[in-house]
């Protein structure tokens, strides 16, 4: 039946009107300013924008808000006509030319399309037939990374170029195409990681987490993903929706999870709306952007001024990344329904955040929340780039917190360990520094609810390649990838580690992220086969994969129990057990050939003669001392 909801107001006004439980407005009057901001205009609805484009019967949140963008739309009246499907309230807005209509979805709702039907003095100004698909089966039982997986980490446009038809896309301001430039566009897309997932999945990786891939219609410096112009729309030059689907369908069916990475706090100043706000409160400081003070402390701190909380929340990333005002509520409905939206379509295993401490926090609360009860075995990992634990841990879920804050966030990316380990492998061994530092750092372990579901790593795309921290020491290298694969948490490599690539020195985001050799048709250099890699490249390549699958079903590493001993004579040692296996694991700093008293290990060393050497493939008999070769690393599984 044709359910009309409300009738235009005058422009400055805000209304909604609930056919189901109201027959009156309920109006709040806006500044005349605002009336200035958004004049009135003739009807002459169509179209733009409907967001989400269609959405999912059976999901168990039962309302779903549309953002409808079109000129003059929100003039209109509002109908339906749809078994199950009830339009709650149309939202009026300042800006005449959006409306926001909430519809609850009863649970019997089957999946199909229905009219939405606009209608100005009675007359049909323009028609839209929203559809309901169908849930692929067990979709909320998705199962999320965790203790068992390795992520890899791929930034798209430089791994390798599926489809060099996308590389230019008429209509895009940033017409960039230049290798030879690290700040251009270089041609990487979806299908390009698509036609590698054999290589991603035989290396024994079993996630992926791809920078963002959706439209960032920006002038200049899109190649990273982070100034999102539509969360609808991969970017064309990536590739097309149905192309990110096709590639997810692909890596499930090699085993590979797939882990999104998403933005709340900014948006791209190119995105469609900022030309056109749906109101003065849709993003912070939208007169006259306001630069944040980065200043994350002050979200914690008990004695921060409010001024610097507020320009913290509020200012924006950088001058062409407008702030999201997560506490306007249709913002951040739009915004949940996004996450979930994607990962319906994907299949997802999970989502990392970006900038995490820069959204409201109380709106990224409630965020988390809702995609744990309609996906309650998915994980998300959240950035919080900081080296003080404490300020990571007030972060995750289950941490009482003195300001009485609550989070669900399962994950945090461990910038703590990172940030110790390269210093821990390359000082030089005394009191306070070396390996010292990454014994000490597990002592901050107590502030964590769940410190096996932070994500670790050596190095990731806004910083210094892990080998070029490590003075491109290969020994030092290995070392660290024993560490990283042997630790508690859920280890993340960045493509390219593998083969020990390397940039210009500095921490210069372009050439971090330089091109994955073999991608480009015309590259000298393949390390997705190996021809014409280094030999020193080719065998640490090998390295990796033989850790990697061997790591791949030991559920001492993936869950059990972790005891370390204080670092003596730059010998770093630390056992992992559960009821089947027993781990002992050698971090060797020593520049010569020695030997590592075993006696101190006898508690865990009883009644086994001798070890498995992972890395070699031998038999080591455990005796009284055990021969170590210089800078070394040894992972001994005890037999």
């Amino acid at each position: 039946m044709w359910a009309p909801v409300g009738r235009a107001l005058p422009t400055g006004a805000f209304s909604i009107q609930d056919p189901g439980r109201s027959k009156g407005f309920i109006k709040h009057n806006l500044t005349v300013f605002l009336f200035l901001l958004f004049p009135l205009s003739p009807v002459c609805a169509k179209i733009d924008h409907v967001e989400p484009p269609f959405w999912w019967a059976g999901m168990k949140h039962p309302s779903l808000q549309i953002l409808v963008h079109g000129p003059s739309i929100g003039e209109t009246d509002v109908g339906l006509q749809a078994e199950g499907v009830l339009l709650r309230s149309v939202v009026r807005v300042e800006n005449p030319n959006y409306l926001f209509l909430n519809l609850e979805l009863e649970p019997e709702t089957e999946p199909g399309s229905f009219r939405i039907q606009f209608k100005k003095d009675g007359q049909t100004v323009d028609d839209y037939r929203y559809e309901l698909r169908t849930r692929k089966p067990n979709a909320a039982q998705v199962e999320g990374f965790n203790n068992s997986d390795v992520i890899y980490l791929i930034t798209p446009d430089r791994f390798a170029n599926g489809d060099p038809d996308n590389d230019r896309v008429a209509g895009m301001r940033d017409t960039s195409l230049d290798r030879s430039h690290p700040l251009s566009r270089h041609g990487g897309d979806l299908n390009g990681i698509r036609q590698h997932l054999d290589y991603i999945a035989d290396m024994g990786f079993t996630a992926v987490w791809m920078n963002p891939v959706l439209e960032n219609n920006q002038p200049r410096y899109s190649y990273h993903g982070y100034g999102i112009t539509d969360f609808y729309k991969v970017d064309p030059r990536m590739g097309t929706n149905e192309e990110y689907g096709a590639l997810c369908q692909a890596a499930h069916a090699r085993g590979l999870k797939m882990v999104k990475d998403l933005i709340f706090n900014h948006c791209g100043e190119g995105h469609w709306w900022m030309n056109d706000l749906p109101s003065s409160d849709w993003i912070n400081h939208h007169q006259g952007h306001r630069l944040t003070n980065h200043k994350r402390t002050t979200l914690q701190d008990p004695y921060a001024a409010k001024s610097d909380y507020e320009l913290m929340r509020d200012g924006w990333f950088v001058s062409a990344m407008p702030d999201l005002n997560q506490r306007n509520p249709m913002v951040a409905e739009y915004l949940i329904q996004n996450s979930i939206w994607w990962i319906e379509y994907l299949g997802l295993a999970g989502i990392r955040m970006d900038t995490l401490p820069y959204a409201d926090k109380f709106m990224m609360a409630d965020w988390t929340r809702r995609l744990l009860v309609e996906y309650p075995r998915f994980n998300i990992v959240g950035e919080e780039w900081s080296i003080n634990p404490l300020v990571i841990a007030y972060w995750q879920k289950g941490k009482i917190n003195r300001d009485g804050y609550t989070s669900d966030l399962p994950s945090l990316m461990d910038f703590p360990m990172q940030g110790a380990l390269a210093s821990a492998l390359k000082e030089e061994e005394s009191w306070f520094s070396g390996l010292i530092k990454l014994y000490e750092l597990l002592t901050n372990d107590v502030l964590y609810p769940d410190p096996n579901n932070l994500v670790i790593f050596g190095d990731n795309h806004d910083m210094s390649r892990l080998f070029m921290q490590l003075g491109q020491d290969v020994n030092l290298m290995k070392n660290a990838m024993v560490y990283l694969l042997t630790m508690r948490g859920i280890p993340q490599i960045y493509y390219g580690t593998e083969i020990l690539m390397t940039h210009e020195e500095g921490d210069d985001h372009g050439h971090i992220r330089k091109d994955f050799p073999g991608g480009w048709k015309n590259d000298k250099v393949n390390a997705f086969t190996g021809e014409k890699l280094p030999d020193r490249q080719r065998s640490f390549q090998e390295f990796v994969k033989r850790l990697l699958h061997w790591r791949k079903d030991q559920t001492a590493i993936h869950k059990g129990e972790l005891t370390h001993f204080v670092p003596h004579d730059a010998i770093y040692v630390y056992f992992r057990y559960d009821d089947r296996d027993t781990i002992m694991v050698v971090i060797n700093k020593n520049e010569e050939n020695t030997s590592l008293d075993l006696t101190r290990f006898e508690a865990y060393l009883a009644n086994h003669t001798q070890a498995y050497d992972v890395i070699s493939g031998g038999v080591i008999p455990l005796e009284e001392k055990l021969p170590l070769q210089a800078l070394t690393p040894y992972i001994l599984k005890l037999q």
